[in-house]
């Protein structure tokens, strides 16, 4: 017996968006690791399926839970504003086994300089990937941009590093093993901006709730990148607070002393079940699709809505990206 298909709207979202618990429940979903290992043939039936779902015309035979998986590989793999695939390693789904690796690693490399300059410069690598791949596709970002923000965000995070690891060399050991999460804090502050700074300069594309274009907003921008920031550092903090807790007091232990060399594979193991729970919560903070009151505009947007909605349209709406 075939599935009734009328009325059904791929596009809706299956969760709440407006609870924290919904938002978290979609991301879980859409930031499954296991979907990076999806075929490139599977990423592109994925996208024809949601295509023709939304024109109407699915095959005959088809059932709701195909269409579902299908959307799931949708937003796993393609970018929300251009529909084009995403690079595999900038993809959020890619943050639990990219982000255990680099974390696991600069949290157990942390005590000689050659060392912490390395994985810093990895993490930023990566990090600079990510927000580029998650940026908000209707603001482009120049070569020139990318270029400044990667070299601004790296040097930013080693230098943090290094000066912070000169600093605590007479403090407790537990304080220098949180110098990793200091950097990376730092470092998401001038990285995210600085790869989005076009959306600050020339404003972030904001829409009416049909999603027709109404013009581009600097202060909808500012709103969309400081959320991004909060996320990503709420994303690596329980790890990054946390394991050093642990991983002190485990490495005291007379077992864990006489194998050493597995402690780095233990933190990177460690890393990855921190990261299972807290990319869909870090996700799930705000919402991607975000809501602000017309009256928060720049005066000569709000000028413009109101010549065409008159007071129809009290909020805009606009992606922050991930």
């Amino acid at each position: 017996m075939e599935a009734d298909l009328t009325g059904f709207n791929i596009d809706a979202p299956r969760w709440d968006q407006r609870t924290f618990l919904g938002r978290v429940k979609h991301f879980l979903n859409i930031t499954d690791p296991r979907t990076v290992f999806v075929s490139e043939q599977e990423l592109d039936w994925a996208k024809v399926m949601v295509e023709k779902s939304r024109m109407g015309v699915v095959p005959p035979g088809t059932q709701v839970e195909q269409l579902l998986y299908a959307k799931k590989l949708y937003d796993s793999a393609f970018h929300p504003d251009t529909g084009e695939k995403m690079n595999v390693i900038g993809r959020m789904s890619f943050q639990l086994p990219g982000g255990m690796i680099i974390t696991g690693f600069m949290l157990q490399f942390y005590r000689t300089m050659p060392a912490v300059i390395f994985w810093q410069w990895v993490n930023q690598s990566f990090n600079a990937l990510v927000n580029y791949t998650n940026r908000n596709a209707a603001s482009p970002v120049s070569v020139r941009q990318m270029t400044l923000s990667y070299f601004t965000a790296t040097t930013t995070a080693v230098a943090t590093a290094v000066g912070m690891n000169m600093l605590t060399k007479k403090a407790p050991p537990l304080v220098g093993r949180w110098v990793p999460f200091a950097a990376v804090a730092a470092a998401n502050c001038v990285n995210i901006p600085m790869m989005r700074q076009q959306e600050l300069i020339q404003g972030i594309c904001v829409k009416d709730r049909n999603e027709n274009e109404i013009g581009h907003s600097r202060r909808a921008a500012a709103i969309g990148i400081t959320q991004v920031v909060i996320s990503r550092i709420t994303m690596s903090a329980p790890g990054m607070i946390l394991l050093p807790v642990i991983m002190e007091r485990l490495e005291k232990l007379h077992f864990m002393q006489k194998v050493k060399v597995l402690h780095a594979p233990l933190q990177v193991m460690l890393c990855g079940y921190f990261l299972i729970f807290m990319v869909p919560v870090a996700c799930g903070l705000f919402p991607q699709k975000c809501e602000l009151p017309v009256s928060y505009l720049e005066p000569e947007l709000q000028d413009t809505i109101k010549a065409k909605y008159g007071e129809l349209e009290p909020y805009v709406y606009f992606n922050k990206g991930l």
